[in-house]
């Protein structure tokens, strides 16, 4: 569960730190607030919640257990562990 939310955090931040990559890369000063119009971040978190909507759809549509597998969590048989599988 972490991973997915690591990356739900990651497709947020990706276009802004492009963007800041480009500002670096032109030479153009990152932290003054010429380079950051309203309209650009206005922009920038259009297409940041753009890719956070398609990573929740990936993850909803394409990752996870089949449809109808059953879960058997983790358990002790003979005195040895068994880790939880899905069958």
């Amino acid at each position: 569960m972490i991973r997915q939310v690591f990356t739900e955090i990651f497709l947020f931040v990706m276009p802004f730190a492009l963007y800041v990559a480009f500002l670096w890369a032109i030479k153009a000063d990152i932290l003054h607030p010429d380079s950051w119009p309203a309209s650009r971040i206005a922009t920038l978190t259009i297409v940041a919640l753009t890719l956070m909507a398609v990573g929740f759809f990936y993850f909803a549509e394409y990752t996870g257990a089949p449809p109808g597998s059953t879960y058997i969590p983790a358990h002790i048989e003979n005195g040895t562990f068994v880790p939880g599988t899905i069958k």
